[in-house]
């Protein structure tokens, strides 16, 4: 059970998926070819958008798990701790929400179909040959180092809490603890 103190097992489990998926993402962004004119929708360009469209759907199902859960306070000794754990905790959803979203969009410029599961057809965020949808494509190529920062500051902090200050926020989030 998920309290002000402790996360509970679905928290965890939509930390710990999203944190795979991610993982998974950008492996296959790093080996995939580059996007040229060109480029077709197959081979680890169809794994990118397959991977992208789970992400989507479970960073919002993660939100929508934070909204309706309690969530444990962060842990910090000061203000200004508290202040930066929230903010990069919110960073962290906004960013990787609007990354897909971005991506998407751009894949839809080249007038790809991004497929839930491989299965379900999502919508059209813009039409082939957008200007807007190449431009969703850029900015998406930007805010991932963006994220990579946000990711890096939180990992710093969990392992600051864990290795100087001595303290159980890491376990907390960890399978398996309580």
């Amino acid at each position: 059970m998920q309290t002000s103190s402790t996360y509970g097992p679905t928290a965890k489990f939509f930390h710990w998926l999203v944190v795979a998926l991610l993982v998974a993402q950008y492996t296959i962004g790093s080996i995939m070819p580059h996007i040229g004119r060109n480029t077709q929708d197959a081979g680890w360009v169809h794994w990118h958008l397959l991977v992208g469209a789970l992400i989507l759907l479970a960073i919002v199902l993660r939100f929508a798990w934070r909204i309706k859960s309690p969530v444990p306070e962060p842990a910090a000794d000061t203000n200004w701790e508290r202040m930066l754990a929230t903010f990069t905790h919110w960073m962290l959803y906004l960013l990787v929400f609007v990354i897909t979203v971005l991506g998407w969009a751009a894949a839809n410029s080249r007038g790809w179909e991004v497929k839930l599961f491989g299965l379900v057809p999502l919508p059209a965020l813009c039409p082939k040959g957008s200007a807007w949808g190449h431009e969703a494509g850029d900015i998406h190529n930007v805010l991932i180092y963006v994220l990579l920062g946000f990711i890096a500051l939180h990992l710093a902090g969990a392992l600051k809490h864990h290795f100087i200050d001595r303290n159980d926020i890491l376990k907390r989030m960890l399978p398996g603890s309580r």
